[in-house]
Protein backbone atom coordinates (compact mmCIF):
# COMPACT_ATOMS: atom_id res chain seq x y z
CA UNK A 1 0.00 0.00 0.00
CA UNK A 2 1.58 3.47 -0.99
CA UNK A 3 1.53 6.22 2.00
CA UNK A 4 1.45 10.07 1.37
CA UNK A 5 4.24 11.52 2.79
CA UNK A 6 3.46 14.82 4.84
CA UNK A 7 6.86 16.56 5.66
CA UNK A 8 5.17 17.88 8.51
CA UNK A 9 4.09 14.91 10.09
CA UNK A 10 7.85 13.51 10.07
CA UNK A 11 9.11 17.25 11.53
CA UNK A 12 6.55 16.90 14.59
CA UNK A 13 7.57 12.85 15.18
CA UNK A 14 11.56 13.69 14.78
CA UNK A 15 10.60 17.08 17.56
CA UNK A 16 8.86 14.88 19.69
CA UNK A 17 11.63 12.13 19.60
CA UNK A 18 14.35 14.35 20.32
CA UNK A 19 12.51 15.98 22.96
CA UNK A 20 11.83 12.78 24.52
CA UNK A 21 15.96 11.94 24.16
CA UNK A 22 16.64 15.26 25.87
CA UNK A 23 14.13 14.22 29.04
CA UNK A 24 15.32 10.71 29.28
CA UNK A 25 19.08 11.26 28.44
CA UNK A 26 18.79 8.07 26.13
CA UNK A 27 20.76 8.68 23.33
CA UNK A 28 18.98 8.25 19.83
CA UNK A 29 19.91 8.18 16.27
CA UNK A 30 18.79 10.88 13.86
CA UNK A 31 20.00 11.28 10.30
CA UNK A 32 21.77 14.86 9.44
CA UNK A 33 18.45 15.81 7.79
CA UNK A 34 16.43 15.30 10.68
CA UNK A 35 19.21 17.54 12.91
CA UNK A 36 18.85 19.76 10.21
CA UNK A 37 14.95 20.12 10.47
CA UNK A 38 15.25 20.28 14.07
CA UNK A 39 17.47 23.11 14.97
CA UNK A 40 15.76 25.23 11.87
CA UNK A 41 12.81 25.16 13.93
CA UNK A 42 14.38 25.89 17.11
CA UNK A 43 15.77 28.68 15.62
CA UNK A 44 13.17 30.45 13.83
CA UNK A 45 11.07 29.35 17.38
CA UNK A 46 13.78 31.57 19.07
CA UNK A 47 14.62 28.68 21.12
CA UNK A 48 18.33 28.98 21.03
CA UNK A 49 19.09 26.46 23.73
CA UNK A 50 17.06 24.23 22.14
CA UNK A 51 19.16 25.02 19.19
CA UNK A 52 22.40 24.77 20.33
CA UNK A 53 21.49 21.47 21.66
CA UNK A 54 20.47 19.70 18.64
CA UNK A 55 23.66 21.11 16.74
CA UNK A 56 26.07 19.69 19.63
CA UNK A 57 24.12 16.10 18.73
CA UNK A 58 23.94 16.63 15.54
CA UNK A 59 27.33 17.20 15.28
CA UNK A 60 28.60 14.25 17.65
CA UNK A 61 26.63 11.76 15.13
CA UNK A 62 28.03 13.54 12.10
CA UNK A 63 30.75 15.71 12.34
CA UNK A 64 31.23 16.12 8.25
CA UNK A 65 27.90 17.75 7.91
CA UNK A 66 28.37 21.02 6.65
CA UNK A 67 24.31 22.56 6.97
CA UNK A 68 24.95 21.85 10.98
CA UNK A 69 28.62 23.49 11.31
CA UNK A 70 26.84 26.45 9.05
CA UNK A 71 24.08 26.30 11.75
CA UNK A 72 26.71 26.44 14.67
CA UNK A 73 28.27 29.27 13.21
CA UNK A 74 24.16 31.22 12.71
CA UNK A 75 23.75 30.43 16.38
CA UNK A 76 27.47 31.82 17.44
CA UNK A 77 26.31 34.85 15.64
CA UNK A 78 22.69 35.49 17.29
CA UNK A 79 24.73 35.31 20.26
CA UNK A 80 27.28 37.71 18.90
CA UNK A 81 30.01 35.46 19.27
CA UNK A 82 31.97 36.70 15.56
CA UNK A 83 35.19 35.07 16.39
CA UNK A 84 33.83 31.87 17.29
CA UNK A 85 31.37 32.01 13.88
CA UNK A 86 34.07 33.56 11.53
CA UNK A 87 36.37 30.54 12.54
CA UNK A 88 33.77 27.90 11.40
CA UNK A 89 33.02 30.00 8.02
CA UNK A 90 36.68 30.14 6.94
CA UNK A 91 36.91 26.38 7.62
CA UNK A 92 33.86 25.94 5.34
CA UNK A 93 34.88 28.30 2.83
CA UNK A 94 38.14 26.01 1.99
CA UNK A 95 35.66 23.03 1.91
CA UNK A 96 32.79 24.76 -0.32
CA UNK A 97 33.95 28.37 -1.20
CA UNK A 98 30.65 28.31 -3.67
CA UNK A 99 28.29 27.95 -0.74
CA UNK A 100 25.73 30.74 -0.87
CA UNK A 101 25.19 30.77 3.00
CA UNK A 102 28.89 31.07 3.97
CA UNK A 103 28.38 34.44 2.30
CA UNK A 104 25.16 35.26 3.87
CA UNK A 105 26.70 34.38 7.16
CA UNK A 106 29.53 36.79 7.01
CA UNK A 107 26.93 39.31 5.83
CA UNK A 108 25.06 38.17 8.98
CA UNK A 109 27.79 39.22 11.08
CA UNK A 110 29.19 42.35 9.47
CA UNK A 111 25.63 43.79 9.21
CA UNK A 112 25.11 43.49 12.99
CA UNK A 113 28.59 45.10 13.29
CA UNK A 114 26.90 47.98 11.53
CA UNK A 115 29.51 47.32 8.42
CA UNK A 116 26.44 47.44 6.30
CA UNK A 117 28.46 47.89 2.95
CA UNK A 118 30.70 45.40 3.69
CA UNK A 119 27.55 43.06 4.27
CA UNK A 120 26.20 44.55 0.93
CA UNK A 121 29.74 43.38 -0.82
CA UNK A 122 29.36 39.99 0.35
CA UNK A 123 25.54 39.07 -0.63
CA UNK A 124 25.50 40.62 -4.08
CA UNK A 125 28.82 37.55 -4.32
CA UNK A 126 26.02 34.89 -2.98
CA UNK A 127 23.91 36.30 -5.84
CA UNK A 128 25.85 34.73 -8.25
CA UNK A 129 26.04 31.95 -6.23
CA UNK A 130 22.10 31.02 -5.18
CA UNK A 131 19.85 29.07 -7.01
CA UNK A 132 17.10 31.04 -5.00
CA UNK A 133 18.20 34.61 -5.47
CA UNK A 134 15.11 36.35 -4.13
CA UNK A 135 15.83 35.67 -0.57
CA UNK A 136 19.38 37.64 -1.34
CA UNK A 137 17.92 40.11 -2.82
CA UNK A 138 15.50 41.14 -0.24
CA UNK A 139 18.80 40.52 1.97
CA UNK A 140 20.51 43.57 -0.09
CA UNK A 141 17.49 45.59 0.68
CA UNK A 142 16.92 45.70 4.06
CA UNK A 143 20.91 46.38 4.37
CA UNK A 144 20.53 49.47 2.27
CA UNK A 145 17.54 50.52 4.55
CA UNK A 146 20.05 50.41 7.96
CA UNK A 147 21.87 52.98 5.91
CA UNK A 148 18.65 54.78 4.82
CA UNK A 149 19.38 53.96 1.26
CA UNK A 150 16.06 53.96 0.21
CA UNK A 151 16.44 54.24 -3.52
CA UNK A 152 18.87 51.24 -3.72
CA UNK A 153 16.98 49.55 -1.33
CA UNK A 154 14.04 50.04 -3.71
CA UNK A 155 15.39 48.45 -6.42
CA UNK A 156 16.35 45.16 -4.60
CA UNK A 157 12.95 44.70 -3.12
CA UNK A 158 11.55 44.72 -6.62
CA UNK A 159 14.61 42.44 -8.19
CA UNK A 160 12.87 40.20 -5.13
CA UNK A 161 9.40 40.89 -5.92
CA UNK A 162 10.48 40.14 -9.91
CA UNK A 163 11.58 36.33 -9.00
CA UNK A 164 8.83 35.58 -6.48
CA UNK A 165 5.58 38.20 -7.01
CA UNK A 166 4.00 36.31 -3.83
CA UNK A 167 6.67 37.45 -1.44
CA UNK A 168 4.09 40.59 -0.06
CA UNK A 169 7.17 41.87 2.25
CA UNK A 170 8.94 42.85 -0.42
CA UNK A 171 6.26 44.64 -1.60
CA UNK A 172 5.67 46.19 1.61
CA UNK A 173 9.31 47.11 2.01
CA UNK A 174 8.83 48.65 -1.65
CA UNK A 175 6.13 50.90 -0.60
CA UNK A 176 7.70 52.27 2.26
CA UNK A 177 10.69 53.10 0.04
CA UNK A 178 8.73 55.04 -1.70
CA UNK A 179 6.89 56.43 1.03
CA UNK A 180 9.83 57.72 2.46
CA UNK A 181 11.15 59.18 -0.68
CA UNK A 182 7.58 60.57 -0.79
CA UNK A 183 6.93 59.37 -4.39
CA UNK A 184 3.59 58.79 -3.93
CA UNK A 185 2.59 59.17 -7.79
CA UNK A 186 5.75 56.82 -8.85
CA UNK A 187 4.26 53.92 -6.35
CA UNK A 188 0.78 54.44 -7.53
CA UNK A 189 2.27 53.76 -11.19
CA UNK A 190 4.36 51.14 -9.88
CA UNK A 191 1.17 49.34 -7.81
CA UNK A 192 -0.52 49.56 -11.02
CA UNK A 193 2.33 47.77 -13.30
CA UNK A 194 2.18 44.83 -10.63
CA UNK A 195 -1.39 44.84 -10.53
CA UNK A 196 -1.41 44.43 -14.55
CA UNK A 197 1.00 40.72 -13.99
CA UNK A 198 -1.29 39.91 -11.08
CA UNK A 199 -5.10 41.37 -10.98
CA UNK A 200 -6.41 39.84 -7.93
CA UNK A 201 -3.35 40.91 -5.66
CA UNK A 202 -5.45 42.13 -2.54
CA UNK A 203 -2.25 43.78 -0.38
CA UNK A 204 -1.30 45.41 -3.98
CA UNK A 205 -4.79 46.94 -3.95
CA UNK A 206 -4.86 47.96 -0.41
CA UNK A 207 -1.68 49.94 -0.85
CA UNK A 208 -2.85 51.59 -3.81
CA UNK A 209 -5.91 52.68 -2.39
CA UNK A 210 -3.72 54.29 0.65
CA UNK A 211 -1.49 55.64 -1.88
CA UNK A 212 -5.00 57.72 -3.34
CA UNK A 213 -6.17 58.72 0.14
CA UNK A 214 -2.88 60.04 1.47
CA UNK A 215 -2.92 62.36 -1.81
CA UNK A 216 -6.54 63.31 -0.92
CA UNK A 217 -8.27 61.18 -3.94
CA UNK A 218 -11.14 59.72 -2.13
CA UNK A 219 -13.04 58.38 -4.92
CA UNK A 220 -9.84 56.27 -6.47
CA UNK A 221 -9.18 55.49 -2.85
CA UNK A 222 -12.04 53.97 -2.50
CA UNK A 223 -11.98 52.15 -5.69
CA UNK A 224 -9.02 50.69 -4.77
CA UNK A 225 -10.42 49.47 -1.91
CA UNK A 226 -13.05 47.75 -3.54
CA UNK A 227 -11.16 46.15 -6.10
CA UNK A 228 -8.94 44.46 -2.69
CA UNK A 229 -12.27 43.54 -1.20
CA UNK A 230 -13.31 41.75 -4.08
CA UNK A 231 -9.88 40.23 -4.43
CA UNK A 232 -10.42 38.89 -0.67
CA UNK A 233 -13.56 39.43 1.07
CA UNK A 234 -12.12 38.76 4.46
CA UNK A 235 -10.07 41.49 3.89
CA UNK A 236 -10.29 43.33 7.49
CA UNK A 237 -7.42 46.16 6.68
CA UNK A 238 -9.40 47.00 3.37
CA UNK A 239 -13.22 47.02 5.26
CA UNK A 240 -11.18 49.63 7.63
CA UNK A 241 -9.39 51.90 5.14
CA UNK A 242 -12.69 51.96 2.95
CA UNK A 243 -14.25 52.64 5.57
CA UNK A 244 -11.69 55.60 6.59
CA UNK A 245 -12.29 57.04 3.00
CA UNK A 246 -16.08 56.57 3.67
CA UNK A 247 -15.78 58.94 6.31
CA UNK A 248 -14.18 61.57 4.60
CA UNK A 249 -16.66 61.70 1.99
CA UNK A 250 -19.09 62.12 4.75
CA UNK A 251 -20.87 59.04 4.24
CA UNK A 252 -21.31 57.69 7.80
CA UNK A 253 -23.69 55.39 7.21
CA UNK A 254 -21.69 53.15 4.78
CA UNK A 255 -18.90 53.63 6.56
CA UNK A 256 -20.48 52.17 9.59
CA UNK A 257 -21.16 48.95 6.92
CA UNK A 258 -17.57 48.39 6.75
CA UNK A 259 -16.33 48.47 10.12
CA UNK A 260 -19.42 46.21 11.09
CA UNK A 261 -18.16 43.79 8.69
CA UNK A 262 -14.63 43.65 10.35
CA UNK A 263 -16.37 43.19 13.91
CA UNK A 264 -18.13 40.11 12.17
CA UNK A 265 -14.89 38.44 10.59
CA UNK A 266 -12.54 38.87 13.93
CA UNK A 267 -12.64 39.55 17.29
CA UNK A 268 -13.48 43.50 17.90
CA UNK A 269 -10.54 45.75 17.50
CA UNK A 270 -10.58 49.08 19.44
CA UNK A 271 -9.78 50.86 15.84
CA UNK A 272 -13.06 49.78 14.40
CA UNK A 273 -15.01 50.62 17.68
CA UNK A 274 -13.58 54.28 17.60
CA UNK A 275 -14.31 54.92 14.25
CA UNK A 276 -17.64 53.47 15.01
CA UNK A 277 -18.19 55.72 17.98
CA UNK A 278 -16.82 58.96 14.98
CA UNK A 279 -19.44 58.25 12.64
CA UNK A 280 -22.58 57.85 14.95
CA UNK A 281 -21.05 60.96 16.43
CA UNK A 282 -21.49 62.71 13.30
CA UNK A 283 -24.69 60.97 12.64
CA UNK A 284 -26.05 62.67 16.25
CA UNK A 285 -26.57 59.13 17.21
CA UNK A 286 -25.39 60.10 20.87
CA UNK A 287 -25.83 57.05 22.78
CA UNK A 288 -24.45 54.35 20.49
CA UNK A 289 -21.40 56.70 20.04
CA UNK A 290 -20.65 56.61 23.45
CA UNK A 291 -21.38 53.37 23.84
CA UNK A 292 -18.92 52.58 20.62
CA UNK A 293 -16.39 55.15 22.64
CA UNK A 294 -17.13 52.91 25.48
CA UNK A 295 -16.15 49.71 23.79
CA UNK A 296 -12.97 50.58 22.61
CA UNK A 297 -11.07 51.42 25.86
CA UNK A 298 -12.64 48.52 27.34
CA UNK A 299 -11.00 46.45 24.35
CA UNK A 300 -7.25 48.35 24.58
CA UNK A 301 -7.33 50.33 27.51
CA UNK A 302 -3.79 52.16 26.52
CA UNK A 303 -5.48 53.03 22.87
CA UNK A 304 -5.14 57.17 23.80
CA UNK A 305 -7.63 57.76 21.03
CA UNK A 306 -10.19 56.32 22.42
CA UNK A 307 -9.86 57.79 25.64
CA UNK A 308 -9.48 61.62 24.23
CA UNK A 309 -12.80 60.62 22.16
CA UNK A 310 -14.63 60.23 25.21
CA UNK A 311 -13.46 63.05 27.22
CA UNK A 312 -13.88 65.16 23.94
CA UNK A 313 -16.93 64.13 23.53
CA UNK A 314 -18.20 64.90 27.26
CA UNK A 315 -16.19 68.29 27.00
CA UNK A 316 -17.85 69.18 23.83
CA UNK A 317 -21.51 68.73 25.71
CA UNK A 318 -20.17 71.15 28.41
CA UNK A 319 -20.30 68.14 30.80
CA UNK A 320 -16.91 69.11 32.25
CA UNK A 321 -17.26 66.52 35.57
CA UNK A 322 -18.02 63.51 33.29
CA UNK A 323 -14.97 64.52 30.84
CA UNK A 324 -12.65 64.88 34.02
CA UNK A 325 -13.47 61.65 35.15
CA UNK A 326 -12.64 59.94 31.99
CA UNK A 327 -9.44 61.72 32.07
CA UNK A 328 -8.49 60.97 35.01
CA UNK A 329 -9.12 57.19 34.20
CA UNK A 330 -6.78 57.88 31.56
CA UNK A 331 -4.56 59.47 33.28
CA UNK A 332 -4.36 56.55 35.92
CA UNK A 333 -3.46 54.22 33.24
CA UNK A 334 -0.77 56.24 31.37
CA UNK A 335 0.55 59.36 33.46
CA UNK A 336 3.16 60.15 31.00
CA UNK A 337 0.68 60.75 27.89
CA UNK A 338 0.98 64.91 26.92
CA UNK A 339 -2.64 64.43 25.54
CA UNK A 340 -4.29 63.37 28.36
CA UNK A 341 -2.55 66.16 30.83
CA UNK A 342 -3.84 68.85 28.07
CA UNK A 343 -7.37 67.84 28.02
CA UNK A 344 -6.86 67.55 32.48
CA UNK A 345 -5.51 71.00 32.35
CA UNK A 346 -8.09 72.56 30.11
CA UNK A 347 -11.11 70.99 32.29
CA UNK A 348 -10.17 71.89 35.04
CA UNK A 349 -9.51 75.63 34.11
CA UNK A 350 -13.32 74.91 33.01
CA UNK A 351 -14.17 74.02 36.28
CA UNK A 352 -12.32 76.65 37.89
CA UNK A 353 -10.13 74.11 39.93
CA UNK A 354 -7.22 76.31 39.41
CA UNK A 355 -4.56 74.70 41.44
CA UNK A 356 -5.32 71.19 39.69
CA UNK A 357 -4.97 72.95 35.98
CA UNK A 358 -1.65 74.67 37.14
CA UNK A 359 -0.68 71.17 38.04
CA UNK A 360 -2.10 69.64 34.60
CA UNK A 361 -0.52 72.22 32.36
CA UNK A 362 3.05 71.64 34.28
CA UNK A 363 3.17 68.34 33.21
CA UNK A 364 1.91 68.90 29.87
CA UNK A 365 5.35 71.18 29.13
CA UNK A 366 7.14 68.32 31.44
CA UNK A 367 6.63 66.07 28.75
CA UNK A 368 7.07 67.96 26.33
CA UNK A 369 4.03 70.31 24.86
CA UNK A 370 5.78 73.40 23.98
CA UNK A 371 3.00 75.35 22.52
CA UNK A 372 2.31 79.11 22.85
CA UNK A 373 -0.87 78.26 24.31
CA UNK A 374 0.48 75.87 26.84
CA UNK A 375 2.86 78.61 28.15
CA UNK A 376 0.94 81.65 27.90
CA UNK A 377 -2.15 79.92 29.99
CA UNK A 378 0.56 78.14 32.60
CA UNK A 379 1.17 81.83 33.68
CA UNK A 380 -2.12 83.23 33.65
CA UNK A 381 -3.15 80.56 36.09
CA UNK A 382 -0.07 81.37 38.09
CA UNK A 383 -0.32 85.11 37.89
CA UNK A 384 -4.39 83.82 39.39
CA UNK A 385 -2.71 82.43 41.99
CA UNK A 386 -0.41 85.07 42.69
CA UNK A 387 2.76 82.65 42.13
CA UNK A 388 4.32 85.77 40.56
CA UNK A 389 8.21 84.54 40.35
CA UNK A 390 6.65 80.80 39.26
CA UNK A 391 4.90 82.67 36.32
CA UNK A 392 7.96 84.74 35.67
CA UNK A 393 9.74 81.44 35.39
CA UNK A 394 7.76 79.86 33.08
CA UNK A 395 7.13 82.71 30.69
CA UNK A 396 11.59 83.60 30.59
CA UNK A 397 11.43 79.73 29.10
CA UNK A 398 8.92 80.37 26.68
CA UNK A 399 10.64 83.49 25.46
CA UNK A 400 13.53 81.06 24.76
CA UNK A 401 10.93 78.79 22.53
CA UNK A 402 9.32 82.21 21.08
CA UNK A 403 11.59 85.01 21.25
CA UNK A 404 9.61 87.64 19.76
CA UNK A 405 6.55 86.90 21.17
CA UNK A 406 4.59 89.89 22.27
CA UNK A 407 1.99 88.07 24.22
CA UNK A 408 4.96 86.89 27.01
CA UNK A 409 6.58 90.18 26.28
CA UNK A 410 4.23 92.26 27.79
CA UNK A 411 3.03 89.81 30.24
CA UNK A 412 6.56 89.80 31.46
CA UNK A 413 6.52 93.38 31.82
CA UNK A 414 3.24 93.15 33.68
CA UNK A 415 4.53 90.60 36.23
CA UNK A 416 7.57 92.80 36.68
CA UNK A 417 5.96 96.11 37.33
CA UNK A 418 3.95 94.24 39.90
CA UNK A 419 7.16 92.76 41.29
CA UNK A 420 8.52 96.28 41.50
CA UNK A 421 11.34 95.88 39.40
CA UNK A 422 10.50 98.51 37.19
CA UNK A 423 13.38 98.38 34.88
CA UNK A 424 12.98 94.30 34.00
CA UNK A 425 9.41 95.56 33.55
CA UNK A 426 10.43 98.50 31.11
CA UNK A 427 12.69 96.54 29.23
CA UNK A 428 9.97 94.12 28.01
CA UNK A 429 7.76 97.04 27.58
CA UNK A 430 9.66 99.02 25.07
CA UNK A 431 10.93 95.79 23.36
CA UNK A 432 7.05 94.61 23.53
CA UNK A 433 5.61 98.07 22.06
CA UNK A 434 8.58 97.78 19.28
CA UNK A 435 7.14 95.02 17.54
CA UNK A 436 3.54 95.28 18.09
CA UNK A 437 1.88 97.79 20.50
CA UNK A 438 -1.65 96.38 19.89
CA UNK A 439 -1.16 93.77 22.01
CA UNK A 440 -1.05 96.21 25.18
CA UNK A 441 -4.62 95.44 26.09
CA UNK A 442 -2.55 92.58 27.99
CA UNK A 443 -1.03 95.04 30.63
CA UNK A 444 -4.80 96.89 30.95
CA UNK A 445 -6.47 93.45 31.36
CA UNK A 446 -4.08 91.31 33.32
CA UNK A 447 -1.80 93.96 35.22
CA UNK A 448 -3.67 97.02 36.17
CA UNK A 449 -1.67 98.17 38.62
CA UNK A 450 1.48 98.19 36.00
CA UNK A 451 -1.11 99.64 33.66
CA UNK A 452 -1.80 102.58 35.75
CA UNK A 453 1.82 103.64 36.27
CA UNK A 454 3.18 107.07 35.11
CA UNK A 455 5.75 106.02 32.93
CA UNK A 456 4.00 103.13 31.60
CA UNK A 457 1.23 105.38 30.50
CA UNK A 458 4.22 107.74 28.55
CA UNK A 459 5.37 104.66 26.86
CA UNK A 460 2.14 103.89 25.37
CA UNK A 461 1.14 107.52 24.41
CA UNK A 462 4.62 107.31 22.66
CA UNK A 463 3.14 104.87 20.45
CA UNK A 464 -0.33 105.96 19.80
CA UNK A 465 -2.02 103.32 22.45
Amino acid sequence: MCMNYNPEEEENFSLTRFESMLKTNNVSFFDSEEFERITNYYIEEGKIALARKAVKLGLEQHPTSINLRLYKAEIFIFENKFEEANVILNELYELEPRNEEIYIQKANIYSKQDKHQKAIDLLEMAIDLTQDPSDVYSLIGMEYLFIDDFQNAKYNFMKCLEIDDTDYSALYNIIYCFDFLEQREEAIDYLNMFLNKNPYCEVAWHQVGKQYFDLKQYEKALSAFDFAVISDDHFIGAYLEKGKVLEKLGRYNEALENYQITLELDDPTSFALLRMGKCYDQLGNDELALKHYKRCVHEDPLLDNGWIAITDYYTKRLDFQKALYYINKAIHIDSENVLYWKRYAKINHRLKFYEEAEHGYRRTLELGNYELETWLTHADILLYLEETDAAITILSQALEFYPENVEIMFRLSGLNYTKCDDIQGRFFLKTALMIDPDFSIILEELFPYAYAKKEVKQLLAKYNV
